[in-house]
């Protein structure tokens, strides 16, 4: 009788069951040290204590990102370990900043299934809440993923699909306590783009590419202990090739946004996104951002900035998210739509 967990496949999934993911997993400075070598951040507020302090944050947040993948990677074992492809994210919530310290657990309930009309897959639609070591609220998400079915013959459940709201309201995103923009150093964060420099449409070519590496995205994949086989074994796929983790990409777009965006210092919550494409090893990653949204906060200060992310396999100048068929250009391999704070 084997001990090991072969992960759940579609069938095994049920309308309102919730599982309790194991593993939680305390945040050091060394997620901080690893994320810098990983991607090319630059944001000054993660980056700098000083900096954290002087907008009311000690100590210093790490990326939002370190927490999201974090909380992202218990979910994987029990919900994702024999799936197709993540297919898409909503409604995410970073409830409060995380620091070195800070211990995270997940637990997720399945709000929705649909299978596909090959019988041989289908979709799961999970609500996951990511709480730290006091039992409160840090980061809350919806995303859905296509997982394999182990018996194709097993009858398809009846189809759920929740409604999800295409974007958070800005008057719903959590400002963290004491963030305080009144004294922002613009010199220090490296670019003078204010919140009123920005206009609805604007379209940022965040100008640098970064080329993907195996060897990197399988460090990062396991640093958030992702245990999907399709992004380390090359028998998992049948082209053999390993498929990079999509929170990856995500975390490459946001890096390389710091061109053009420097002055978005946080994340405050995803609104919707989409892994268009696979990328693998040897891909070359750009990314460009359109303005979509602004709102002020109730922090002093503080903007909101409502943004498109958007990463490509090659550099995209024309910027083009979809051709005339209203499909995703090629090339197009994320589209994030996603809420920042940012200096009034």
């Amino acid at each position: 009788m084997t001990k090991t967990n072969p992960g759940n496949f579609f069938e095994d999934f049920r309308l309102g069951q919730t599982i309790d993911h194991a593993t939680p997993r305390t945040i050091t400075e060394g997620d901080r040290a690893l994320y810098g070598s990983l991607y090319p951040t630059r944001f000054a507020l993660p980056s700098s204590a000083a900096f954290a302090a002087s907008c009311g944050l000690t100590p210093a947040p790490v990326e939002e990102l370190i927490g999201f993948h974090i909380a992202f990677g218990k979910t994987v074992p029990d919900v994702s370990l024999n799936a197709v492809a993540n297919l898409g994210y909503a409604e995410c919530r970073f409830h409060r900043p995380l620091t070195p310290g800070d211990t995270l657990r997940t637990r997720s309930e399945v709000i929705g299934l649909k299978e596909n009309s090959n019988g041989k897959s289908g979709v799961v639609y999970v609500r996951s809440t990511a709480t730290d070591q006091h039992g409160t609220v840090a980061i809350d998400w919806a995303r859905w993923v296509m997982v394999h079915k182990r018996d194709h013959s097993a009858p398809a459940p009846e189809t759920v699909v929740p409604d999800l709201a295409s974007v958070l309201a800005a008057d719903d995103l959590i400002v963290p306590a004491g963030l305080d923009f009144t004294a922002y150093d613009f010199a220090a964060a490296g670019e003078p783009h204010r919140f009123g420099d920005y206009e609805v449409g604007e379209r940022i070519d965040h100008v640098d590419g970064v080329t993907l590496t195996d060897a990197e995205h399988m460090m990062a994949t396991r640093l958030w202990q992702n245990t999907a086989k399709v992004h380390f074994n090359t028998e998992a796929r049948p082209d053999g090739q390993r498929l990079i983790y999509g929170g990856h990409i995500i975390s490459m777009a946001r890096a390389l946004s710091f061109n053009g965006l420097a002055n978005a210092q946080m994340i405050a919550g995803i609104n919707a996104g989409a892994h268009t494409s696979p990328a693998f090893a040897g891909d070359t990653v750009y990314a460009w951002s359109e303005v979509l949204d602004k709102a002020e906060t109730t922090a002093p200060g503080v903007g909101a900035l409502r943004l498109r992310l958007v990463a490509t396999k090659g550099r995209d100048e024309s910027m083009t998210l979809r051709g005339e068929d209203g499909k995703y250009a090629p090339g197009v391999l994320l589209d994030l739509d996603l809420w920042t704070f940012c200096p009034l």
